[in-house]
């Protein structure tokens, strides 16, 4: 049977903005304020380069956010393939069109400005799939024929992105597409046949060299640091050292040793909570990641509330997106995890990690405004 989506009342855009989710919206704000505080540190104390931009880039962002969540959401149900299709279509030109950076082709200079597809997908995958699984029955997302469509609709970038080459990125689409998948009402069974899959795809990658050398330098350090502590093991030990130094309540802003020093290296961008957690010590540090979890609680209360399963899934995607930032990041500065370069969201250097994060919570924010839409089937009218 066909299906509708009854949007109900219209409303205004003064009653769009009074339905904002406005504590989420300051929780944002609290962390990408910390962003500023933390990169004018980083830079002696100064505004320039990178604590002014940042300040700026969210208030940018932010008014994209609201934009966004002006918008109905049965437009972005609309858009879901074609979102996903346009960012999948400008991972494919990238190998033929794109720019070199610090020895990877990832970017697309477009009427002079430059973006980066990777980044524009992780918000197409996540559209793409709730728009998948919203025309699923619950029987029939663990068949396998219906499994085979987001098979290749998340296969299809994490290759394209892992050949660039960007190994994180490549990591956090995979991860984001096997959440989706599995909240969708993937079997246990199939779910931890995947995970084997994967380990032995993983195995395959390391045994038949597809790795390239300073990848595996970098799963390798991530075992054992001190085996070249002057080389790919010293980012992770100067981290840790940082992190550890900052003891419990930190050395005091701008007093961080390995930031003023210069001993930490990438201090605006991968390392940053290093830096944060040096000077506002382990009770900083736990409060920053605190905001995140509020966050995170914030966009899966809105998941439960949304009557459209499109909505539900599209939200789940972003929170999963945006905690799989965090756990990434915070990892690996502390030793957790090998060193992929995955930024610290909201509170790293970057306007297209930024602005991408806050267009997804826009989507989010649009579920949490247009949350008493509903689908129903033409047959239940």
């Amino acid at each position: 049977m066909s299906s509708i989506i009854l949007p109900g009342r219209r409303r205004g855009v003064r009653d769009k903005l009074s339905r904002l989710h406005w504590p989420l919206i300051i929780l944002l704000s609290i962390i990408a304020g910390a962003g500023v505080v933390t990169l004018y540190s980083v830079a002696e104390g100064n505004w320039q380069p990178w604590a002014m931009k940042h300040g700026l880039r969210y208030l940018a962002a932010l008014g994209v956010l609201i934009g966004i969540a002006m918008v109905p959401i049965r437009y972005w149900m609309a858009l879901a393939y074609p979102a996903y299709f346009a960012a999948l279509l400008a991972l494919v030109a990238v190998p033929f069109i794109g720019e070199v950076n610090m020895g990877a082709r990832r970017w697309i200079e477009f009427g002079g400005l430059q973006f980066q597809p990777s980044e524009a997908m992780k918000i197409g995958l996540v559209l793409g799939l709730a728009r998948y699984y919203h025309g699923l029955r619950a029987e029939q997302v663990s068949h396998i024929l219906y499994l085979i469509p987001p098979a290749l609709m998340v296969g299809a970038p994490v290759g394209l992105i892992f050949i660039q080459p960007d190994l994180g990125t490549a990591l956090l689409l995979a991860a984001t597409g096997a959440i989706m998948i599995f909240v969708a009402g993937l079997s246990w069974r199939i779910g931890f046949l995947g995970v084997l899959g994967g380990l032995a795809a993983g195995y395959a990658a390391y045994r038949f060299d597809v790795l390239k050398e300073y990848q595996l330098k970098r799963i390798t350090t991530f075992l054992d640091p001190e085996r070249d502590p002057l080389g790919q093991g010293y980012h992770l030990l100067q981290s840790k050292t940082g992190i550890g130094s900052g003891g419990l309540t930190g050395k005091g802003f701008m007093e961080g040793t390995q930031a003023q020093l210069k001993f930490l290296p990438e201090m605006q961008t991968d390392f940053i909570f290093t830096v944060f957690g040096e000077e506002f010590g382990f009770v900083g540090a736990v409060s920053l990641l605190l905001l995140y979890l509020a966050v995170i609680y914030a966009g899966l209360s809105i998941a439960m509330q949304s009557k459209l399963h499109f909505a539900r899934m599209m939200t789940i995607g972003v929170v999963g997106t945006f905690t799989l930032y965090v756990l990434i990041n915070t990892g690996m500065v502390m030793g957790l995890a090998p060193v992929v370069g995955v930024p610290l969201p909201l509170v790293s250097n970057g306007g297209t990690v930024m602005l991408t994060i806050m267009a997804a919570f826009g989507l989010v924010m649009s579920a949490y405004v247009h949350r008493d839409q509903d689908m129903y089937r033409s047959g239940d009218l």
